[in-house]
């Protein structure tokens, strides 16, 4: 008797914790957001939006005039390596930035081409964007061959810092979002991706105002508890953190669903059970700061 009193009595607290969690989070997320949804550039009132450039090195979407971004909307940028990352492992984040009226731009460093199915990815990777809400001139996709979908391949720096860049100066972001040093799943490329932006930061390369974020790789026992580990997350100390309820995570769910060439036994238990289908926290990259000129 008494190990079943016990039993309801802690499923009942971390019930009530979780409640508690979304709670909180409700309540400061306004706060968080306004905090680093700055702008880029900034003198005196007057926020400036670079010219925009385009690259025969890019994949567009859509052969129409290049998307405008008004000055006065925060514009993030999710800079992942695959097809299917940007809903496996940033869906929670990019739900938020949409529901804050937030800009967001993907930037997909790879078509996904390991399996020869590159061309398939890159349509399923517009599907679950346009489920996430960002639109499909906001997403970009490299198609190189020093960019191969391949973890045995090391990527090149330079070759990613040029794309990082020129999507930030382009767009005017204000908010850079990738992995961080673990990669998440501790694939080559995710890791490849933290590194440079790392190296930009540290030498001052990044535009004045511009915040870099890298999304916590936790353990195997938290990452496949589900909505459990969302107590957990709140007590580890992070610099940004996003949580979904559940029409969020149904949203999620369908842009997962999208990509249905990937979807395996084991990546549909990873929709049911995964942690980053309901939370991502972040740690901010510090950023050295240089001038730089606005042309």
């Amino acid at each position: 008797m008494f190990v079943f009193v016990t039993i309801v009595f802690v499923f009942v607290a971390y019930t009530i914790s979780i409640k508690f969690v979304y709670y909180r989070y409700s309540r400061l997320w306004p706060h968080v957001w306004n905090k680093i949804s700055t702008p880029l550039y900034t003198v005196g009132n007057v926020s400036f939006c670079p010219a925009q450039e385009r690259s025969s090195a890019l994949l567009r979407n859509s052969g129409e005039a290049k998307p405008r971004v008004t000055a006065s909307e925060p514009r993030a940028l999710l800079v992942t390596a695959h097809p299917d990352d940007e809903c496996m492992f940033f869906a929670p984040t990019v739900l938020k930035l949409v529901e804050s009226q937030a800009a967001v731009y993907l930037l997909c460093l790879s078509t996904g081409n390991y399996n020869n199915q590159g061309l398939q990815r890159k349509r399923e990777l517009l599907e679950s964007c346009a489920v996430l809400g960002i639109p499909s001139d906001h997403v970009t996709i490299i198609d190189d061959k020093e960019l191969p979908d391949d973890p045995a391949v090391q990527w090149s720096t330079a070759l990613i810092s040029s794309q990082i860049l020129k999507h930030i100066r382009n767009y005017s972001i204000s908010v850079v979002l990738t992995f961080d040093g673990r990669g998440v799943s501790g694939h080559a490329n995710h890791i490849a991706i933290y590194m440079t932006l790392r190296h930009l930061a540290s030498a001052g390369r990044l535009p004045e105002g511009c915040q870099i974020f890298s999304l916590h790789s936790i353990s195997l026992l938290r990452k496949y508890v589900s909505v459990l580990e969302l107590p957990v997350s709140w007590l580890f100390p992070s610099d940004f953190c996003c949580i979904i309820g559940w029409e969020e995570y149904k949203r999620a769910k369908k842009a997962m669903l999208c990509h249905r060439s990937q979807l395996l036994w084991f990546r549909r238990l990873y929709i049911l059970f995964s942690r980053y289908m309901l939370v991502n926290t972040f740690q901010a990259i510090t950023v050295e700061t240089k001038n730089v000129k606005i042309y």
